[in-house]
């Protein structure tokens, strides 16, 4: 997408605005305790109480530029559980190498990542992002989904959160063995309320709102002196802004986590695109969603904020209530800093049991049971793929199991159709049953008595097929003419294209000639830019595959030579 003609506004107009106002309402409200969650869980081990606030400011800053300047109408953007599982880990691994500038550096990531989204916009990457094996985004998404469970046990038994698996799973014997019961008795409580909320109900107040007020209530006059973790402090007002720290001591590290960040927020966001698209019958534009995504983020990163991506959750409850136009996110942005100015104090007393048992049904919702369920039926390789995907988003980072297994996705796709290449394969230097072949062409082949050997192509040639074509060749010896039918060739991949060059040199070397039959398009113009094919002249080059058998009979009935195969000829 050319800068010149991208327009800031997305299509904004109020021919809905009824529609859009209830809407962005709607998704206020199932967001503002998601929000909260979120930046009380991402700032786990971040030596602050700002992390409420964080998930509000990231909600806010977010979800109005996506909106604004995104290409999805209907969307609605803010911090998620990749975004801020992620999150989490960035702010540890920072805050450890630099306990002084560790959060401003954090949040300068998030800004960066920012930067990386509007790039892959600019240069119309959003088509490529999502070109993701199903197996790997299940995987991800479910190990993601056994994170955020797995380190909202210990608060939902009273204790403090930690934002890393391995950490979280080592501290829970003593976790069980001090469990508070008012922390354990809300937690429970707001489970029981996310889960059993009749659908009418929470259509009309969501679930994780009612869970929020309710179990808040009982603990600020039930329990007064309990003593359990809450939010705590949340600052009222605009946000301060977080000038960019970069350090080039640190600069791998940064870097390395705000592609991770830029990746993951275009890969989540345009996966919810698409589920947009579907409910509004409309079409996103990736590209500019990226744009928009990444103007988000960057805000958000200014504003202290954390990072955030397309909702899916919240799209869907906003298409649904009656929004469909980019006002309905922005009014969803809007609504939520009102809260934030000007009702901060109210939010403060909210336990983080609560909150943990909101995430632990998130979690449990981002878990892929569909597929799990049948993943083994469908393929026992893709399974295992999608397994060691998991595994490795839960105990190693999300970066590495996305790239381990679209890695290992590929190869498998890549041997499918490699073999696939493979058996369409042919080569035939006697009597043949070949049903493809006229019996002009069969009585050719015959009479030759093994003196041409007449190889098939079929399909697009990858590298691949490479290792298949010298194998074939080398097996027979004896010919004195080839001929390579390329007609029903699509395309031919470099690899294939040096080892077709490399049966020209073999040929020349050993006095054999060589006819191409059928060569066109694609497959003609890489051929064409091999140095070696100009050594064939212009009348080893046919149309019809039994116009080559008939010349190749002729030949045989003089002494072949060199002449044939002269030095260089234009082709």
């Amino acid at each position: 997408m050319a800068i010149a003609q991208y327009r800031l506004v997305n299509h904004l107009h109020f021919r809905n605005f009824r529609g859009d106002l209830l809407g962005g309402m709607t998704a206020a409200i199932v967001a503002l305790p998601l929000a909260l969650a979120f930046g009380v869980s991402a700032t786990a081990d971040v030596p602050t109480n700002s992390g409420a606030i964080a998930g509000l400011y990231g909600a806010i800053s977010v979800g109005f530029f996506a909106s604004l300047c995104g290409g999805t109408p209907s969307q609605i953007s803010g911090p998620t559980g990749p975004m801020s599982v992620v999150m989490a880990t960035i702010f540890a691994a920072l805050m450890k190498e630099d306990p002084d500038a560790g959060l401003a550096m954090a949040f300068t990531v998030v800004m960066m990542a920012g930067l990386f989204q509007i790039l892959f916009g600019v240069l119309r990457l959003g088509k490529y992002i999502t070109l993701m094996p199903y197996t790997v985004i299940s995987g991800f998404m479910s190990g993601v989904g056994l994170i955020i469970i797995t380190i909202q046990i210990a608060p939902l038994l009273g204790h403090k959160a930690s934002s890393k698996v391995v950490n979280a799973i080592q501290q829970l014997p003593g976790v069980l063995t001090d469990i508070d019961p008012v922390a354990l008795g809300l937690g429970l409580l707001t489970l029981a309320i996310v889960f059993a909320a009749p659908p009418r109900l929470n259509r009309i107040l969501p679930a994780p709102l009612i869970a929020l007020v309710v179990c808040t209530s009982i603990s600020v006059y039930g329990f007064p002196d309990s003593g359990i973790p809450v939010i705590g402090h949340i600052p009222a007002g605009l946000p301060e802004p977080h000038m960019p720290v970069f350090q080039i001591k640190h600069a791998k590290t940064m870097l390395g986590y705000s592609v991770m960040l830029a990746m993951l927020g275009s890969i989540d966001s345009l996966l919810t695109s698409l589920v947009a698209d579907n409910i509004t019958h409309t079409q996103h534009d990736s590209d500019r969603e990226l744009i928009g995504q990444g103007l988000g983020n960057l805000m958000a990163g200014f504003m202290g904020g954390l990072p955030g991506a397309g909702a899916t959750m919240r799209t869907v409850i906003n298409a649904k209530s009656g929004g469909q136009t980019p006002l309905s996110g922005i009014i969803h942005a809007v609504v939520l800093a009102v809260i934030v100015i000007g009702a901060s104090p109210m939010t403060e007393p909210i336990p983080n049991a609560v909150l943990a048992g909101i995430l632990i049904k998130v979690g449990i919702d981002i878990i892929d049971w569909s597929f799990l369920k049948r993943a083994h039926r469908l393929s026992l390789k893709g399974a295992g793929i999608m397994y060691l995907v998991m595994f490795l988003t839960v105990f190693v980072d999300l970066v590495t199991a996305v790239a381990v297994g679209a890695f290992l996705a590929n190869l498998l796709t890549i041997k499918s159709l490699t073999d696939l290449q493979v058996q369409t394969m042919r080569t035939i230097t006697g009597p043949t049953d070949d049903q493809q072949m006229s019996q002009e062409e069969k009585d050719i082949i015959a009479k030759a008595h093994g003196q041409i050997l007449l190889f098939f192509f079929s399909g697009p040639m990858s590298f691949g097929a490479a290792k298949s074509i010298s194998q074939r060749l080398s097996i027979v010896k004896a010919y004195k003419v080839l001929i390579l039918d390329m007609s029903d060739v699509t395309r031919v991949g470099i690899t294939a294209s040096l080892a077709i060059e490399n049966i020209l040199k073999d040929a020349e070397n050993t006095g054999k000639v060589v006819f191409l039959v059928g060569v066109h398009g694609q497959v003609a113009e890489r051929l064409h830019r091999i140095e070696s094919i100009h050594t064939l002249p212009k009348d080893s080059w046919f149309n019809r595959r039994l116009d080559a058998l008939n010349e190749a009979a002729a030949l045989l009935y003089v002494p072949l030579s060199r002449s044939r195969l002269p030095k260089e000829k234009e082709v």
